[in-house]
């Protein structure tokens, strides 16, 4: 759980009906009248019946509204806001589907995030889960798994950074809920329209492919707090202060693949590291809230380090106490993780909470869904995890339980599907 800080990106609502596959009304025109009564009696009486009034329509609140686009440069749910809900699913191709299947399935899953991501049903087959909402922000990202590449014949187009992780000695990994040929991300700022998102690209699989795992997470709901500010977690640490920014000279070079690309289908993408990170919550708890502060090395309250200033002030290594002891604990999460101490090593966070329920004994099955972003997962994910492996404070009260990372491409082109230069080039 490297600490970096989240960019907030702004999505502005389209104003621009898109065409529905229902006939005479489209999702985002009947939302606009969502609500709206406005009933009266006709002229004539009862015998009349009643007719509808005309009224203004009623706007989506801000967060029904705001709408992210699906043909850009860099996929969507990249470099978007933290979404306060969001779904992981991971899809194995069938036995006997190869590069064809996949590629016609690549096909029916970006019309259906094209068509979901700004507010319209998913086809003629539209299950209604989210009739009443806006797009919410809906951002739906697809990736590629190391064993996808063999089962479409495509070796030779595999990219030399979707080698598999190496092991890592506090890794106790479910290899059935790990890896993957296909990966797919799922976020929106409304559970039902993240879960009809789920529903319809699970539908739109077919007899192309079969889900290997799937998890639920999500994040506080947008607007939640007096200002924006950084997440907290289910320790609740802040968590991502600080977080590379797109306002940062290298930010792309750190985070994307640069054009040109080898493989040249991977232009504009960027490598996806998954892991489930179950968080060992009753040990966390009994530490006093000091020992919660120098495992992590900042202050539970506002996030500042504990060598003083906000959150935001740059930490001071090497400032003592009173006793000649580092403020900052040598094996402080902090510390081990900052970027100028792993090489300039730095991945963009973007993750999910979660919680799947409570065992027999009163222990939670809950944690931190860890998705980050990077150009190459050797100069990102690895170095900054093998440091944490030598001697992380933090790393006795977590779990790395499953592991995953994918090859993300570029976004789609207009008339262009997701993967379709590596499927079709």
């Amino acid at each position: 759980m490297a600490e970096q800080s989240l960019p907030v990106a702004d999505q502005d609502a389209s104003a621009e009906e898109k065409p529905s596959s229902r006939p005479g009304v489209s999702r985002r025109a009947l939302l606009g009248t969502a609500g709206a009564t406005g009933l009266m009696l006709g002229a004539a009486g009862g015998a009349a019946g009643y007719a509808a009034a005309p009224v203004a329509a009623t706007p989506l609140t801000s967060v029904g509204s705001t709408e992210v686009m699906f043909h850009v440069k860099h996929q969507p749910g990249i470099t978007d806001g933290l979404h306060a809900r969001g779904h992981l699913v991971a899809f194995d191709l069938t036995p006997g589907a190869g590069r064809k299947e996949a590629a016609a399935l690549l096909r029916r899953w970006s019309e259906t995030a094209r068509r979901l991501m700004a507010g319209e049903p998913s086809g003629s087959d539209d299950t209604d889960v989210a009739r009443d909402a806006g797009p919410s922000s809906l951002t739906v990202t697809f990736g590629f798994g190391h064993s996808f590449f063999s089962r479409t014949g495509l070796e030779k187009q595999r990219p030399v950074a979707l080698d598999p992780l190496p092991d890592f000695s506090s890794d106790q990994l479910d290899k059935s809920r790990s890896d993957g040929d296909l990966w797919v991300q799922i976020g929106a700022n409304d559970a039902l329209v993240a879960f009809h998102a789920l529903r319809a690209i699970q539908k739109d699989a077919g007899s192309a492919a079969r889900v290997r795992w799937q998890m639920n997470g999500f994040n506080r709901t947008p607007g939640a707090t007096a200002h924006p500010m950084t997440a907290r977690n289910l320790m609740g640490q802040l968590d991502g202060t600080r977080n590379p920014k797109p306002s940062e000279p290298d930010f792309d070079q750190r985070i994307f693949v640069p054009s040109p690309a080898t493989p040249a289908w991977m232009a504009n993408g960027s490598y996806a590291v998954v892991r489930r990170i179950r968080m060992l919550l009753d040990d966390w708890e009994k530490l006093s809230l000091g020992a919660q502060e120098a495992v992590i090395g900042r202050r539970k309250a506002n996030g500042a380090a504990l060598s003083g200033g906000s959150e935001t002030t740059a930490m001071d290594l090497e400032k003592t106490d009173a006793k000649g002891d580092l403020v900052v604990p040598i094996n402080a999460h902090a510390r081990i993780t900052r970027p100028d101490q792993n090489g300039g090593a730095a991945m963009l966070r973007r993750p999910f909470s979660f919680h799947d329920g409570i065992d027999a004994d009163g222990v939670p099955d809950a944690g931190l869904l860890f998705v980050c972003w990077q150009a190459d997962p050797l100069r990102g994910f690895v170095p900054v995890q093998r440091k944490l492996d030598r001697g992380d404070a933090l790393s006795q009260f977590i779990r790395h339980e499953s592991s995953g990372l994918f090859a993300v491409p570029g976004g789609a082109a207009q008339g262009e599907y997701v993967g379709q230069r590596l499927l079709e080039g």
